[in-house]
């Protein structure tokens, strides 16, 4: 009997903590939004951020402000500080989303020639010849829990494609292999 109950509450931790988190997470953006803006009716002010951004999508997508926009992106790109920040900004952005995303070719890495131990990462480069090692692709390894990771240059011969949709990959490594490709209640 006891450990039924332990199951049905540990089923329901499963269940009740992501759900609260994510909630909590969202509450506390929201109303950080709504305080900021000091609009009085709650989640207004997230409302017009989430309009205000998409009508600049809309707007620079449109032919007769994309000249503009490219000018300011090649403003942006040209000054010396700027340009480290807004261009690495930028290409963390496209890498998961728009035309040019990056983590679409998940890989296997063998860390060390001879190893059986490997770790999951994205090919982001393939052309290693500025730096030198024409045999070498750049694979980046993100980390589980955090947003954060290590890009990693190996030998080509040590990198082994995956024939993985990168979201599952991706949702893989996130999660610290919980959320695991392929399997029912996975991602």
């Amino acid at each position: 009997m006891m450990k039924r109950i332990t199951k049905y509450f540990l089923e329901g931790l499963l269940l009740l903590v992501p759900l609260f988190v994510t909630i909590f997470v969202f509450y506390f953006i929201f109303t950080k939004i709504d305080s900021f803006f000091k609009f009085e009716i709650r989640g207004l002010g997230f409302v017009i951020t989430i309009l205000a951004v998409t009508a600049v999508g809309f707007i620079s997508s449109n032919l007769l402000t994309r000249r503009l926009v490219d000018k300011i992106d090649a403003s942006f790109s040209r000054l010396p500080l700027v340009k480290m920040i807004y261009t690495s900004i930028k290409d963390l952005i496209n890498a998961f989303v728009g035309d040019k995303k990056r983590f679409k070719r998940p890989v296997l890495v063998t860390l060390f020639p001879g190893s059986t131990m490997s770790v999951v990462g994205f090919i982001t480069c393939e052309d290693m010849k500025k730096f030198g090692l024409n045999e070498h692709v750049a694979v980046y390894l993100p980390q589980s829990y955090n947003f954060a990771g290590s890009l990693i240059l190996v030998p080509k011969e040590q990198i082994t494609p995956l024939s993985i949709d990168s979201g599952r990959v991706m949702a893989f490594i996130v999660s610290g292999g919980v959320a695991f490709p392929g399997r029912e209640d996975a991602v």
